[in-house]
């Protein structure tokens, strides 16, 4: 039996460059800017074990356009198909977060409510870390309680960036 493929490629955009990954079934990674390859290889042979990376710009075209297109203002909606690995309580966070309209904004406990499990705030923030697809899911549309800016994979100042991109708004 033949291994499954992982399709890679790097998407460059003004500000940043990052990988990203694609399993036949959907986009599964958007990498944060900065990191290495190997870190990409690592995080694959985690969660895709079974799956060989391969480098394919055309495979990843979709991709890239998508997330390009959304990077220069152009998109505000994902269409691509997605393929999320994770607990079912990461799901359930990782798909409330879908739910944050583009250009808003909502805190952790507001997501641990829509989750139906309001004491989970910091369970919530654990999920959302380990959030793998940065920008496709809008784990940067969530903020701290206060209106602040938190944590963030692809750093503060993506964070920061990607709202003013936006032009988000508190959602209440």
């Amino acid at each position: 039996m033949s291994a499954e493929i992982l399709y890679w490629s790097m998407l460059r955009d003004s500000q940043w460059t990052f990988y990203i990954a694609a399993t036949a079934q959907g986009l599964c990674f958007v990498g944060s800017p900065g990191q290495h390859v190997d870190e990409l290889a690592a995080w694959s042979k985690k969660r895709f074990p079974d799956y060989m990376l391969v480098r394919d710009e055309q495979a990843m075209q979709p991709y890239i356009n998508e997330l390009t297109a959304y990077l220069n203002g152009e998109l505000t909606e994902f269409s691509c198909p997605v393929h999320l690995y994770g607990t079912p309580f990461q799901l359930a966070v990782w798909h409330a977060l879908r739910d944050i309209p583009y250009g808003r904004t909502c805190s952790y406990s507001d997501i641990a409510e829509r989750i139906e499990n309001p004491e989970a705030v910091r369970a919530v923030g654990a999920a959302i870390g380990a959030n793998p697809l940065l920008i496709i899911i809008p784990c940067h549309r969530v903020v701290g309680k206060n209106g602040s800016l938190t944590g963030y994979r692809g750093g503060l100042e993506m964070k920061k960036n990607l709202l003013i991109l936006e032009k988000a708004v508190p959602l209440r």
